[in-house]
This record gives structure tokens, sequence and C-alpha cells, in this order.
């Protein structure tokens, strides 16, 4: 079934393509729409973005609200999570003596926003050290809540790490935030179209995603979730026309928002074809067989790297994304011979000092994509 998908996309057919994770790939149906939204944008601009902007964006947010299972008005559109994040560092009102709790597996744009405006304000941004291997889930929570104090004002959390791969226990970690009235933010950067989200049961009070990585929409397409007592608190990052609106909508939030002065919305208005083409009974069945696929090449790849997993296997902590850890290693050399001799695309580099080895598996990756990586790594430590 995962063969099907192969013409689907328009990666280098010479490529063994396994770091979906990175920046996502867009399917051919979705990538058109992508075209047909620029071309009517360049057709008639005024007539699309002068008068039809705001509904039609609206139709965007909600087909992603309902893959979200969030209300339209909670959620709106940002070209990455890191803009996003941006917007409500710079928005929360932290000052000195205040703390914002993390991990040592966040990912580095988003450590980088919170150092820079901690720097700034006077706050505390505190990393509490996730241990590896993991292994309950009862465990994670406690180890992580042991970092919160008095003084813990928000709670900044992966759902799915980057560097480590891992689908982090959020929701009891966001239910013991909320009973101690500590804000939660968390990065779902990996999570739309990797793994089942539905915010309204999470109850996070910020969360941001991207719809161009598993989700498989266009380049540019993210989204952030404010719980709506939160969105008075979130403050434009770019003040345009939906400030102190002429016309204003039903939401303040999508007005201070959404738009952000002339630019292209095409990957945005996307978002629903690459909803479409996930729904298919066959997208969800590739999708398990993508991470019982997972499962295999990471045995086989501890097997030959001699290196403890860093996590339990099974869908607890693990989705299409699984990283490796390598004994000493020149990363950059490891990861040029990857691509130069075996034509292998994925990230090899260094976590907490350590060499690691990430692998994605999307719906069109095939059998022998995994044994090229195999073969690879395989020849380059052992000759």
């Amino acid at each position: 079934m995962q063969n099907a998908y192969i013409s689907q996309f328009m990666l280098d057919p010479e490529i063994h393509f396994l770091n979906h994770g990175s920046f996502g790939a867009c399917p051919r149906p979705v990538f058109e729409q992508l075209v047909a939204w620029q071309t009517r944008l360049e057709r008639q601009p005024v007539k699309l973005l002068g008068r039809e902007i705001t509904a039609e964006m609206h139709t965007a947010r909600s087909a992603l609200a309902g893959l979200l299972h969030c209300a339209a008005d909670e959620v709106v559109f940002f070209p990455n999570p890191t803009t996003a994040i941006n917007m409500v560092v710079r928005s929360l009102d932290l000052k000195a003596g205040d703390e914002v709790l993390t991990t040592n597996h966040e990912y580095g744009a988003m450590d980088r926003t919170w150092r820079f405006v901690a720097a700034l304000r006077g706050f505390a941004y505190r990393h509490t050290p996730i241990l590896l291997p993991v292994t309950t889930h009862q465990a994670f929570v406690e180890q992580f809540w042991a970092g919160v104090t008095p003084s813990t004002r928000v709670i900044f959390l992966s759902h799915i790490t980057s560097q480590t791969a891992l689908i982090f226990p959020v929701k009891e970690i966001i239910r013991r935030a909320r009973q101690a009235g500590i804000l939660t933010v968390i990065d779902g950067a990996h999570a739309p179209g990797q793994i089942s989200l539905d915010l309204h049961d999470l109850q996070p009070d910020i969360y941001t995603g991207a719809c161009h990585k598993w989700l498989c929409a266009p380049k540019g397409a993210a989204f952030l979730y404010a719980a709506p007592a939160i969105q008075p608190l979130l403050d434009p990052l770019v003040v345009s026309w939906g400030y102190q609106a002429e016309k204003p909508s039903a939401s303040q939030f999508v007005d201070y928002h959404e738009w952000q002065g002339t630019r292209d919305m095409s990957a945005y208005l996307s978002v629903p074809a690459a909803i479409r083409f996930q729904q298919s009974p066959e997208w969800q069945t590739a999708r398990a067989k993508s991470r019982e696929m997972l499962q295999s090449v990471r045995s086989e790849l501890h097997a030959l790297t001699c290196q403890e997993a860093i996590c339990p296997d099974g869908p607890e902590w693990l989705g299409q994304m699984a990283a490796i850890p390598l004994a000493e290693v020149d990363v950059d050399e490891f990861k040029a011979r990857l691509y130069d001799e075996f034509r292998v695309e994925v990230p090899v580099y260094r976590w907490e000092g350590r060499p690691f080895l990430r692998v994605s598996v999307q719906a069109y990756n095939t059998q022998e994509d995994l044994d090229a990586l195999v073969a690879g790594v395989k020849t380059i430590l052992f000759g």
C-alpha cells in the first residue's frame, strides 16, 4: 500500500528520503491546490485579498479546527511555530522573579526565543533535565514536576520533541499545571498528522503546531491555538488593520493575528486539501505501516550501534520518528557519507554532547529506503 504513495509526492526518486520530520513533504494534489490559490491571487488580487479572504480563511480555519477538535475562533494561522511562539513569549506579562519551566529536549529556535525575552524582562527560563532512557509516563511526570517552584508561572513543553523524537505525556502535565494555576504553552510542531489531537481534551492554554510537517501541507503553514480565556493576553506580533478593526469580527483573537498586511496566504488556504488527502482509509493504513517499519528499522539500527534505546518500543513514546544514539562519531562526516555514498537523507547531529541519528518514516517510504540506511550505517561503522 505504501508504494502507491511514491508517485503522489515530488521527492527526488534517487534519494532515500528519511527526513520528513525536518520540513515535511507536500503531495501533488495539495501542491496543485497551492498553485491554484496562487493563480487565483494573481488573476484578481483585489477580489481575493480585498473581498474574499476573510471568508476563505474562516473556511480553512474551520477545517483545521475540525482536525484539532477545537472551535474555529480558537485557532489562527502562522507561517511556522517559531513565529507563533515569538508572539506568545513577547505577549506574556513575565517579569523578574517569575520562572518558565521547560526541559532539556526543546527545539533550539524556541529555546532561543525564551532566552532572548528572558534577558530583556528579567524572568528565569529554567530547564529540568529529562534523563534518558525514559521509562514510564508516570516517572516522566514526576521527574518534570520536581522542577516546579512557587515562582513557576509558565510551563513550556514539546508534545513531540525534535531532537529526541519522543512523545511527551503532556496531558497530565497540563492537568497538574491547571490545578496549580500555571500557564501551559505546548510546542506541537511534530504532532498534527503524526498523532491524533484533541485540544479540547488536552486543555492546554496555548498550543502551536506545524501543518507543513506531518500533515503534509505546503511549506509555511502552521497554527496557534489559544483557549478563550487566554486570548486577550496575546498581543499581535505585527500590528495591522485587525487591531482596533474598523469592521471587527466576532473574534478579536482572529482580528489581531490573521491579517498582517499583504502576503501570500495560499499555504494556509491549502490546509483543507492536506486534511482531505489524509482522511482516506488507505492513508490511515499507510500510517500504521509506517510505525511498524519504524519499529523494525529502529531495532536493526540498535543492533548495529550497540547503544541503549532511549525509550521503550510502542506508541506510548514513538510515532513515525525515532532518534537513535550512536557511538562517538564525527556527525558531519557520518551524515555526508550517508548522503554521498548511499543517497540517504537523514539528520545526524549532537544532542547533549551525544551523537544521534533521527529517522522519519512516512507513507511514501519503502523497505528499500530503510535497507539503504541500515546498509550505510553498517558500512560506515564497520567498513
